[in-house]
């Protein structure tokens, strides 16, 4: 056994770096000292419980309650620390403080996880991933959430709850419908991008470690004048892109279901210390307004050719949770956390994430979610006139005043802090981005980006999934498909003709060899 993995062999491992340490004294979660954790106490050796029995209802209780709600979306995750480190100078575009010299090192936590799947999924099923770090900073958390690829499905946040309900499961079977989930895609036409990305050799990552990261969104970077510019963020994996066959995910998701969190933990626990180089790219104002898209479109890339990435820094894991549930299950993004020179752009997937991901978290892990240790922003002082609330875990800032303005010498607002001035002057209306340009890039990404090899892969992945859905929404989604390039709609129509074929017959089998009953079964295919 003495070649057992690390993550296999843990409690071994935790039981060796005690040493010869005695075990500690079994307690309540009082402190109390415990004499008899293996038998309730009763009335004779037959009778019933007492109500006494304070270590019976200590444990019980918080045994009803060590559950919290699962995240709506990324449920399934696994978590890493380590720490980002400066190798290029931004300050000409960013002031945070973050960025301010060359090998500065910033505490950072990062999670990943797949988006649909429920806590106890596959880690390799055909998903995007998600990819979000925590910085540390000493001018409070910068929460950075992103996904392993540039774009996403939709350009409108309100239409956000709709998308991950399809992904989800149908309100009746509660099982996974592909009739919901083609049916909104081929409603939708901007998802073709994000949906060509996720059928190709990418939607299936090889673990963690081995995928890219994205901010994904535009941001708004202000530098020490108080001039801004727009950016991306980009974590480009040091280890290189590796992606999983369809028969080894299949393979994996029944014999390995949690690969990728496992391989995540071995690699950091054997010292193999996964590591991204961070980049931007920046877009001025000017560049912006005439730009020929919408810049701020999250279904849309910035092409290198035009804005060439800018090396930054460079991100490293090399530790492992001490606890998952502590360290990864309550761990909290929230784009919102945001350190000064780092700012919003008019992103509507964005704008909408700004208020989403705080009160998701509040939610699920309480008001004071920002005091768990995870989540509160240690390199940085926290002054400010919230109180009270449950789980209160500090010291509920004393005896200071608790309301702004005052005249006791509390906490006051700092002007060098303010956010940048911008201008906007168009009518406040509901604007409708459905007919904006939804091809263009993804005609590029199928004809320019992947190889044939990787065309005939993505055509035979869509057209393996869309199969399954109604014969009308398979014959929208092909139009899109169209609409992109001919070559990729007329390739999953073949494939799909073939498979509806297939399907018939077994339909005339089943009424061939299963009576009067089949019949009825049969007209319903």
């Amino acid at each position: 056994m003495a070649d057992r993995e690390k993550a296999t062999d843990q409690m071994t491992l935790w039981k060796e770096g005690r040493g010869s340490q005695q075990p500690d004294v079994l307690t309540t979660g009082a402190g109390v000292p415990i004499g008899d954790k293996l038998n309730s106490m009763t009335a004779g050796p037959r009778g019933p419980l007492l109500v006494q029995d304070v270590v019976f209802t200590d444990e019980m209780a918080h045994f009803d309650r060590e559950r919290i709600p699962e995240r709506v979306v990324h449920a399934k995750g696994a978590g890493a620390f380590g720490y980002f480190e400066v190798t290029h100078d931004i300050t000409r575009y960013c002031k945070a403080k973050v960025f301010e010299h060359v090998g500065k090192r910033t505490p950072i936590a990062a999670r990943f996880s797949t988006v649909a799947g429920e806590l106890g999924s596959a880690d390799t099923v055909r998903d995007p991933r998600g990819f979000a770090v925590k910085f540390y900073t000493e001018e409070g958390n910068w929460d950075l959430t992103g996904n392993n690829t540039p774009i996403f499905f939709i350009r409108d946040a309100m239409l956000f709850p709709s998308f991950v309900h399809t992904q989800k499961r149908n309100p009746q079977t509660h099982l996974k419908d592909p009739d919901m989930v083609f049916d909104f895609l081929s409603l939708r036409p901007e998802s073709l991008h994000q949906v060509s990305f996720l059928f190709s050799d990418r939607g299936i990552p090889d673990g963690f470690r081995f995928m890219n990261g994205y901010g994904s969104h535009t941001f708004k970077l202000i530098n020490s004048e108080g001039k801004p510019v727009y950016c991306k963020f980009h974590f480009k994996t040091d280890q290189g892109i590796k992606n999983l066959t369809v028969e080894k995910a299949a393979q994996l998701a029944s014999t390995d279901p949690d690969y990728a969190l496992r391989d995540l933990f071995n690699a950091i626990a054997n010292g193999s210390f996964p590591s991204w180089t961070f980049y931007i790219q920046v877009m001025t104002f000017e560049q912006a307004e005439n730009w020929k898209y919408n810049p701020f479109d999250l279904t849309k890339v910035w092409p290198h050719t035009d804005f060439p990435l800018i090396p930054v820094g460079r991100l490293v894991l090399n530790r492992n949770p001490l606890n998952y549930f502590a360290e990864v299950e309550q761990l909290a993004f929230d784009p919102s956390n945001m350190p000064p020179g780092v700012e919003p752009s008019p992103d509507k997937m964005l704008q909408g994430r700004l208020f989403s991901y705080p009160d998701t978290h509040r939610h699920r892990l309480g008001a004071n979610y920002l005091q768990l240790p995870v989540n509160c922003p240690y390199s940085a002082h926290v002054a400010n006139y919230q109180r009270d609330g449950p789980m209160c875990l500090n010291d509920n800032q004393g005896g200071a005043p608790n309301y702004y303005p005052n005249s006791f010498s509390a906490p006051d607002t700092q002007p060098r802090f303010i956010e940048s001035k911008f201008h906007t002057s168009p009518d406040v209306a509901r604007y409708n981005s459905a007919d904006d340009d939804n091809v263009t890039q993804v005609r590029t990404f199928f004809t320019e980006v992947l190889s044939e090899d990787e065309r005939a892969r993505l055509c035979q992945n869509m057209a393996g999934h869309l199969k399954e859905a109604q014969l009308f929404i398979q014959k929208r989604m092909v139009q899109n498909l169209m609409a992109v390039h001919p070559d990729y709609g007329t390739r999953v129509q073949n494939l799909l003709d073939k498979y509806n074929a297939e399907g018939t017959k077994n339909a005339v089998h089943v009424y061939t060899s299963g009576g009067a009953s089949a019949v009825a079964a049969a007209s319903k295919m």
